[in-house]
This record gives C-alpha cells, structure tokens and sequence, in this order.
C-alpha cells in the first residue's frame, strides 16, 4: 500500500461527451477556474486539455493553454501543471483503403505539431507547464475506425523534445505493450527518472479495468518509477483504493467520468474531494503540490 498519496484531476478531456456535463469547462477562464478548485481540494497535479471557446469541440491553439497556465499561475494557486500533448494522433480510416483514408475526423500530425503549445510556452518562458503527456502506443480507439497513433520513433522524439525542454513526461500508457515500451525507452537512456507512468483503464481497447490487467502492469514497471493509474466511468473510485492498495497515486477528474454517484453530475473538486476521502480513509495521506514535485524530481 502507497501510505502518500499524490492525487491527478483531469480536468476536461477532448472528448464530446464530457460537454454534456453541466460542469464542463469550455473556455480558458472556466479551464483554469476548475483547475484551481481541484487544487484547493487537494489535487497536486491539474492534467489540462483545451477546447475552442466558440464550438466547445477540442483545440490545439497554444493561445488557449497560454491563457490556462497564465490564469492558474497568476492565482497564487501552487498545483503542477501537466498539459496534454495527446492531441493530432488521431486517424479515422475509411472504408475503401487509402482511396478515403484518412476519413473526416482525422488530425494525424507530427510529434513536434503534438507538442507545439509545450514548445512555445517553454521558449516564452513565462507560463512553462512542469509535465506533458507522451501517449505510448497505438490504439484502436473505440468501435469504429478511428485509431490513436503513435509510434516508437514519434516517441523517441517527444523523449527527447521534453528533455530538451526540461519538462517531465508523463508516460501514458493503454496496454501492456505500450508499457514494454516505455521500458525501451528508459534502457536507450531516453527518460530521466524517476519516469511517471500513467497507467489508463477501461478505455475501449487498451487494457480492461480489473485487477488481473492492473496488476500484470504493475508487476512489469520499470525501477525507479513513480506510477499512477485512473479507471473511466463508475470504475473511476474504485480504482482510487486499488491503486493505492498496490502501490500507487491516482487520478480522477471529469476527462474520464462525470458523475459523483448515479445520475449526480460532479464537479472536478468534488471527485477530487471524493478520492480524498477514501485516501484519508485507507490510513494514507495525500501530498502537498511541493512534496509531489520533490518526488518526481521537477526542474
């Protein structure tokens, strides 16, 4: 059992279907309000996603994150910002071969367009995220013909584009296979440790949230790692107790579930609130935002 605990609030995702929460943050004011809510409730790291003020619908405009980390950091509010890179590894295939693919809804780009937000607030220098993720594998993502890519070299690349930077990746990580190789990566001296590993459950079709899967991938974790694991939907505090009852941190948040019990809509804060109480009720208790950065080693 983990007995200090550092709590992750995903605060808005990409996804459509988390618009139709009534706590959805859409623009960079609501984003970075929510953000500071979970860290007043005790989350030390806000995992950020930006969506177009106008549509609601995700965007990658390093404008609309600049405004997020301006606002949080401006605040006072001392929490770890880790801003998604996951965005622009989507390809939809159509049905007839290369004739239609990629179909509409793709927006397959490189690893730099990827992290294009990270790369410019880092030169700026003045709203610098402290984390960005790296999604480690490929994926058939959900049941139609849209696939997550991203492949070895394309993760080589963001290794060495966050360490240049000084930014800690945050290896996120679907199936097993993406774990063996975050652990290529480590052996080509291409992650600083302690590396951070999020291990990501249920999300159709990477690894199903049960224990078997949950400790498989803990069983193989490289050394010298810290690791954190979330579940989606009802699954989300459940996962709270089991990851900490193997060892590890957790992750909550409206990006993979949206309601606090059934047919109750939650707020960021309150899910952070709810995962507080059973870390404080299993004996454990939860890192301060400057413990959580001496624990990974934050530049």
């Amino acid at each position: 059992m983990n007995p200090e605990v550092f709590i992750t609030c995903a605060v808005t995702g990409d996804d459509t279907k988390v618009a139709k929460s009534p706590h959805c943050a859409i623009t960079p004011e609501q984003i970075a309000r929510t953000a500071i809510e979970a860290a007043q409730a005790g989350a030390a790291i806000v995992h950020i996603h930006v969506r177009d003020p106008e549509t609601g619908t995700f965007s990658m405009e390093t404008r609309h994150y600049r405004e997020v980390v301006k606002r949080i950091r401006e605040s006072g509010t001392d929490v770890i910002v880790n801003l998604t890179c996951g965005m622009g590894g989507y390809i939809v295939i159509g049905e007839n071969g290369l004739k239609d693919t990629p179909a509409p809804g793709s927006d397959f780009v490189t690893q730099e367009e990827r992290m294009k937000h990270v790369i410019e607030l880092c030169h700026e220098g003045l709203y610098r995220p402290d984390i960005a993720t790296l999604d480690c594998g490929s994926l058939n993502f959900g049941d139609d013909n849209r696939a997550y890519i991203s492949t070895p070299n394309y993760l080589r690349q963001g290794a060495r584009i966050a360490r240049d930077l000084g930014v800690k990746p945050e290896l996120e990580v679907f199936d097993t296979g993406n774990l063996w190789f975050v652990k290529q990566m480590v052996k080509e001296g291409l992650l600083d440790a302690p590396t951070l590993i999020q291990l990501c459950m249920g999300i159709p079709y990477g690894a199903p949230a049960d224990t078997g899967h949950l400790v498989a991938m803990v069983n193989s974790l490289p050394a010298d790692s810290v690791w954190s694991s979330f579940a989606i939907s009802r699954m989300q505090m459940p996962w709270v107790a089991q990851s900490i009852l193997l060892g590890g941190n957790v992750r909550v948040g409206l990006e993979d579930n949206l309601y606090l019990s059934k047919g109750v809509y939650a707020s960021n804060a309150q899910l952070v609130q709810k995962a507080r109480t059973i870390i404080e009720a299993m004996g454990a208790r939860i890192l301060t935002p400057a413990e959580t950065r001496d624990r990974l080693r934050l530049r």
